[in-house]
């Protein structure tokens, strides 16, 4: 009964991932069927996490993430939860030697964003490592299976990719993240003079990470290669339409592309797999 247990707690992680995200449920429905569950496990924990911080307005959040950091270390160390979320992420970092420093700098982020409202060099980049590099790196322990030499070798890849991710978040979500909870990111800039300028300087720094990613996901192994292309164009795209929105724009609406859109990327990173061309 416990497979039936383990099942239904992934499959709750699955429902997170298809409910928040149709571009990384997307990505995921790519991979090899054995790697989609511990996939769903690892997003539905860290949107879990992230939800405290940006939603339950109505209630103590540092007390409710720091139940959520004690049950997960809890579980990771008795390997067992009655949070279905919570089991099945423990179970994935069990199985493929998750490190729990990564866990503990991904929930140090979050904390960050309870008290932190603008970030200087030093702490920007500590956060990025911990909200999103350490997702990447996560999902790279899956894509290599235990084996370290390869996992060794495209670390900085997946560490560029996860920055990329979250970098291009922040642009898409100013209005949200400046005018509603009063946080800047981007250190040394000015929402309420932001320039051409500003956004380009942005924008350098998220091209060099996208390059540097590029070069890792064409590297990854075959059953997972073409589910991280996918995302990677999808956000690719996205920073490019942000790339053509004009600096006094972004500043008033969300930038996304469309679900029609999303899936034509699909097809076509499937086309592309096909002719070997990824």
């Amino acid at each position: 009964m416990m497979n039936l247990y383990d099942e239904t707690s992934f499959e709750c992680s699955k429902l997170i991932t298809n409910k928040y995200s149709t571009s990384f449920s997307l990505g995921i429905k790519a991979f090899d069927k054995e790697l989609r569950y511990p996939i769903y496990a690892i997003y539905g924990f860290v949107r879990y996490a992230d939800e405290i911080v940006d939603t339950f307005h109505e209630h103590d959040k540092l007390t409710l993430l720091n139940d959520f950091r004690k049950e997960t270390f809890k579980a990771i160390q008795e390997k067992i939860s009655l949070n279905p979320v919570i089991h099945s992420f423990q179970q994935v970092v069990n199985e493929y030697g998750i490190q729990t420093g990564l866990i503990d700098a991904f929930l140090r982020s979050m904390e960050m964003d309870l008290d932190k409202k603008a970030y200087d060099p030093a702490c920007y980049e500590t956060y990025i490592y911990g909200s999103a590099e350490t997702v990447g790196l996560m999902c790279l322990r899956v894509f290599t299976n235990n084996n370290e030499a390869q996992y060794q070798s495209l670390l900085s890849q997946a560490r560029s990719l996860g920055a990329a991710f979250q970098k291009v978040n922040f642009l898409r979500d100013i209005q949200a993240d400046y005018q509603e909870r009063g946080r800047t990111y981007f250190p040394g800039i000015d929402f309420n003079n932001f320039t051409e300028q500003d956004k380009h300087r942005i924008e350098a720094e998220i091209k060099n990470d996208f390059d540097n990613a590029f070069e890792g996901v064409k590297q990854l192994p075959p059953g997972t290669r073409l589910g991280v292309y996918i995302a990677y164009t999808y956000y690719l795209k996205l920073f490019k339409k942000i790339s053509y929105t004009p600096a006094n724009v972004i500043l008033q609406k969300r930038i996304r592309i469309s679900d029609v859109r999303k899936m034509g990327l699909y097809v076509k990173a499937v086309l592309q797999q096909k002719l070997n061309v990824i």
